[in-house]
């Protein structure tokens, strides 16, 4: 199973080889961008194979980026999803994937029956050529050359150089100059980005990062910030001072023709929103905005409005209510008794003391209502004698189902009823493919009445013996 670790600063740079030979376009995945950004994100990461994976939580949800390999192997990253999946179907975790770029998003509508896809706007990288960025040369780009020229007719004293370890003052006087004069913006977007790049300030150099500054008479008016990333370099900061017309598009400039080297592109990363921004960035022609595509799959629970009743020769599967909420504390609490469930309450609850008579129940229609499972009582009668439960949807329209039984039920065939009814009505109704189960070996009786229910004998671990059921069986 994969193992997750949080991203720190101090681990950042053991991520460099991913990064530097990344081919997705996408600035997430950069040393810069993970230093000042990762803390926000809540990032963590899993090394699989040759393979990274970064998860990120957001609102209390799990993003999964989309995997890359040192190799460059499709077939490495594709391994990493099945990982990736496996790993959320084991830990209730709703998949969903971020940063995914457009040459795998084929491989992903083709994997899944149904997913939900989006591609939103302000998250977009912009992509430019970045032999054109360096010389601003021919008439789309007039409208840059007549800013640089006026700059050079103003300040014929200029100069521009890659800033070093002993230039940290200068640029450290650079930017409370530039937060002293810029216009009064207190978005959080923005002020979370100057604080962060005072916090990469002192480390730029040890994370071997690209800085440049551009002098006027011996004084900085301007820096910027980038690394290179497989054929691209990412501008990852650029800053000037406001009042001195003409400075950013020179330091644009002149940060290309000093670094970009034999990159093909320049990734001046998103606008975030931000119109002014999104205008500026548009002016300077990208020649393409790197989509980044969010993928989130369909399981077969997704599409259930409410949890069904259905009718056996013997029995009635149907949602609880709280009229049963005293036969269903019993079966629910006997923690003997559900040794063989796999599931002990006390866990959730965090606490050994038996909760309220309806607390089960609750729970139930809670996980219901997260699509993480699917719960009926088994009703004889009108009266509850069990329960019979789909949980770990995948994505490949598979699901586990489980069954319990008050003690006085027992003996009387009903589990393998309920399995064999929830478990056609699931393949006919809820476009279920797969039907798993397991038991543990020393249960004898669940394996009996497993197979008694259709369900074959796939295999067996040293705790488990494993069933499967399909359509055909």
């Amino acid at each position: 199973m994969l193992q997750f670790s949080k991203l720190d600063r101090e681990k950042i740079e053991a991520f460099r080889p991913y990064f530097s030979l990344q081919d997705t376009h996408i600035s997430d995945f950069s040393i810069g961008f993970q230093f000042m950004w990762g803390k926000h994100l809540s990032l963590d990461y899993a090394i699989f194979g040759d393979t990274l994976i970064l998860r990120e939580l957001f609102a209390g949800k799990y993003y999964f980026y989309y995997p890359i390999s040192l190799s460059k192997s499709e077939e490495r990253e594709r391994e990493a999803i099945e990982e990736i999946e496996k790993y959320c179907r084991d830990n209730d975790i709703r998949l969903h994937f971020t940063n995914v770029p457009r040459r795998a998003l084929p491989f992903l509508a083709l994997r899944y029956a149904e997913a939900a896809i989006t591609d939103i706007r302000r998250w977009r990288d912009y992509l430019y050529d970045a032999a054109a960025f360096s010389s601003f040369e021919g008439k789309k780009y007039a409208g840059q050359r007549n800013h640089i020229h006026k700059f050079e007719r103003e300040y014929p004293d200029r100069n521009f150089r890659p800033l070093h370890e002993e230039d940290l003052p200068k640029i450290e006087a650079f930017l409370q100059e530039y937060e002293e004069t810029r216009p009064e913006k207190h978005e959080y977007l923005a002020e979370t980005e100057l604080s962060e790049v005072h916090e990469l300030l002192p480390r730029l150099w040890e994370l071997k990062l690209y800085c440049g500054g551009l002098f006027v008479g011996g004084r900085l008016v301007g820096f910027s910030v980038g690394e290179r990333c497989g054929d691209m370099v990412v501008v990852h900061i650029e800053k000037a001072l406001r009042g001195i017309e003409g400075a950013y598009p020179m330091l644009a400039r002149e940060f290309a023709k000093s670094f970009a080297g034999d990159a093909r592109f320049l990734n001046r990363m998103d606008d975030a929103g931000d119109l002014g921004l999104r205008k500026s960035k548009l002016q300077y022609l990208p020649c393409e905005l790197v989509d980044k595509y969010n993928v989130v799959p369909a399981r077969a629970i997704d599409s259930v409005s409410y949890p069904p009743e259905i009718q056996t020769p013997r029995l009635n599967l149907a949602p609880l209510s709280k009229k049963d909420d005293e036969k269903y504390f019993r079966l629910a609490s006997d923690i003997e008794r559900n040794r063989y469930w796999g599931y002990d309450w006390r866990e959730a609850r965090k606490d050994t003391r038996k909760p309220a008579i309806s607390w089960f129940r609750k729970c139930t229609e809670e996980d219901f209502h997260r699509r993480l499972e699917l719960s009926l009582g088994i009703f004889l009668q009108g009266e509850l004698v069990g329960e019979v439960v789909l949980h770990r949807f995948g994505y490949h329209a598979e699901a586990e189902i489980g069954v319990r039984l008050l003690p006085e039920a027992e003996g009387q065939g009903y589990a393998r009823e309920a399995v064999r009814a929830l478990t056609d009505h699931a393949f006919s109704k809820f476009n279920l493919e797969v039907m798993e189960a397991k038991c543990f070996r020393e249960n004898i009786r669940s394996k009996a009445m497993l197979e008694g229910a259709g369900m074959r004998n796939v295999g067996m671990d040293e705790t488990y013996f494993y069933f499967r059921r399909t359509a055909e069986m």
